[in-house]
């Protein structure tokens, strides 16, 4: 019989390193099989709260916050292990980084409906694959279709400020948790991992949730 296991992934749309992490995750639990049985819930984090709009040239912005030659290290890690996982990275010198709190709005309202996964990766091939602005609206409730969610809702959503307060608080909790970087993987409330790992890895983290040590 399937054991559950339930997965808090702690994100933000703008962290390529989410977006391996995602994939590893989920291939690591397709390796488990029918001994598990995999619930995602998609926790907010925004790497950059205070971007303003129309955002920030990536290569400046990483060179800035991290030192010289960070965006190149950034693209050529994320590239690779993207490409381990099967998402592909089209970064280049005009990709941009952008605030992410609308779109994690979206995907709050997306946790009543069940999609977040989907949605989560939508989001992702768009800013990283398709290199789109997250926080524009076209482009998240494009998004939306591709997860076949209801658009017409999502646009009623995003023209207010709806579950801006709910998201408020699930950042505020997260914080409490003590996450300062992203991902965070929580299992079954328990295990905490921090970092994106390799499938391996990740595989033995969620075997240990399945089978903790008395």
């Amino acid at each position: 019989m399937a054991k559950p296991l339930k997965i808090d992934f702690i994100s933000d749309i703008s962290c390529g390193w989410c977006a391996v992490g995602l994939r590893a995750v989920e291939e690591a639990i397709r390796n488990i099989g029918s001994e598990a049985l995999a619930e995602f819930h998609f926790q907010p984090f925004e790497l950059n709260p205070k971007m303003p709009a129309g955002g920030e040239n990536l290569i400046d912005h990483l060179n800035h916050k991290y030192g010289p030659s960070a965006a190149e290290q950034y693209f050529s890690a994320t590239r690779a292990n993207g490409a381990a996982v099967g998402f592909e990275f089209n970064l280049n010198e005009d990709s941009r980084i952008y605030n992410t709190f609308d779109a994690h709005r979206l995907l709050h309202w997306a946790s009543l409906t069940g999609n977040q996964t989907e949605l989560s990766h939508a989001f992702f091939e768009a800013h990283f694959t398709q290199n789109r602005d997250p926080s524009d609206h076209d482009v998240l409730l494009a998004c939306v279709a591709v997860a076949q969610l209801d658009v017409t809702e999502a646009g009623r959503v995003l023209a207010s400020n709806e579950f801006g307060d709910e998201v408020r608080e699930l950042e505020a909790n997260v914080e409490i948790m003590g996450v300062h970087a992203v991902p965070t993987i929580v299992i079954n409330d328990q295990y905490m991992i921090s970092g994106s790992r390799s499938v391996a890895a990740f595989e033995q983290f969620l075997r240990k949730a399945l089978n903790p040590e008395p």
